[in-house]
């Protein structure tokens, strides 16, 4: 049997934010070739979910503008963002144009986009989204991966980036 508590006063967002703020993360730049232009976003909220089948997801803003394009890509490009790459997470995270100038990065046949110089990257189709509160929950099927070996990760902590140190 399932319990589910009922629900007390509600949290305060500002409280809510500084307390995820705690809880480091690495920094994926999630991106595709949508009609002829490189489009991407900057995401905290990556996780592995399964080995099988291969499946990873990400939470993304429900009415975000450059999900709502990217999730029509026949692949999409999971980069998870090295330590050098802290400008282009800020400007992927930022809603305007040509976030990826003058970043690196490299085209698949199937129209998925790889930040040069990631530590680990991930080819995968849509698999499935789940509403979830003002996010979307979005499952992802790894068709192709790739990893470097010695980059050390970007992470973002207290609504900052930082790297590990060595």
């Amino acid at each position: 049997m399932v319990r589910y508590r009922q629900a007390g006063p509600p949290v305060a967002e500002r409280a809510l934010r500084q307390a995820f703020a705690q809880f480091p993360s690495g920094v994926t730049a999630i991106a595709a070739l949508v009609d002829s232009a490189a489009l991407g976003i900057a995401v905290s909220s990556f996780t592995s979910v399964s080995l099988e089948p291969p499946l990873a997801s990400i939470c993304v803003m429900e009415n975000s503008w450059t999900w709502a394009r990217l999730r029509t890509a026949d692949r999409i490009g999971v980069s998870v963002l090295g330590a050098e790459h802290a400008e282009l997470a800020r400007r992927l995270g930022r809603a305007t144009a040509n976030r990826f100038t003058p970043a690196e990065w490299r085209l698949t046949d199937r129209g998925a986009i790889r930040v040069v110089g990631a530590p680990a990257w991930l080819e995968c189709s849509l698999e499935q989204e789940i509403p979830a509160g003002d996010h979307v929950l979005a499952l992802l099927r790894v068709e192709h991966v790739e990893t470097r070996a010695g980059v050390r990760p970007l992470v973002y902590h207290a609504s900052g980036f930082h790297h590990l140190a060595r």
